[in-house]
């Protein structure tokens, strides 16, 4: 008799400051030692593996999503959960974290956003599933305008430049890089500038998703590539 659970678990991506946050909860189950984990839990009988991510996530950090994907499906290793035979099928999912009020809730203690570099050892494989998704993210920033997820509707082109270099770890050609984003006529001046203690004021750029996508139905196609 088959006795497979099925689970869903959220790699949630914030960025701010130059740097990239994932979103982590604390959870202890009876007995046990409290832990981080991604947030998730398993499906229910009657629910898309969708409405399953979102409203774990909603339940356990109070956030919704820009933009949400399926990443992988993790259920090769027999025993990644100690106490039944799980596959999760994780997502990967950004968001702009300087517009969340994130609040634990359901079997969650705590929820936190960490900077990818403080990430501490988490429960199962969800370290893993991690990697995972930091791989897709730095893929996908050079086919697809997905950075744009992680910024304010409104942001200092110098802050588009500095999520790409604190995302794929190195530096860019800041002058080409500029020419070539601005070349595919996505990205728009407004007439609103940064605040500023000194020096002249910076002016703020928008991403404009309708265009991208009228382009992207015509064949377009967003390509960055580093050396």
């Amino acid at each position: 008799m088959q006795d497979i659970k099925v689970a869903v678990d959220a790699v949630v991506f914030g960025y701010r400051q130059n740097t990239l946050y994932v979103l982590l909860i604390q959870q202890k189950f009876a007995g046990q030692k409290s832990y981080w984990a991604l947030p998730g839990g398993l499906v229910k009988d009657k629910e898309s593996l969708m409405d399953a991510v979102t409203r774990e996530l909603k339940e356990e950090t109070n956030v919704e999503v820009n933009y949400m994907e399926q990443l992988y499906t993790f259920g090769d290793d027999l025993h990644r959960d100690s106490r039944n035979r799980v596959i999760s099928v994780a997502y990967f999912a950004l968001i702009d974290s300087s517009k969340t009020n994130i609040k634990a809730d359901t079997d969650a203690d705590k929820v936190q956003w960490f900077p990818i570099k403080e990430v501490p050892q988490l429960v199962f494989d969800h370290n893993l599933i991690l990697q995972t998704a930091i791989e897709r993210l730095k893929s996908k920033l050079t086919y697809q305008p997905v950075g744009f997820d992680l910024l304010p509707k409104e942001f200092l082109f110098s802050d588009l430049e500095n999520l790409y270099c604190t995302i794929l770890e190195k530096e860019i050609d800041r002058r080409n890089f500029r020419k070539k984003i601005l070349s595919f006529d996505i990205v728009e001046e407004t007439d609103r500038f940064a605040e500023k203690k000194t020096g002249r004021p910076a002016r703020l750029f928008r991403f404009n998703s309708h265009k991208y996508k009228a382009l992207e139905k015509e064949g377009f196609l967003f390509e960055i590539k580093f050396a």
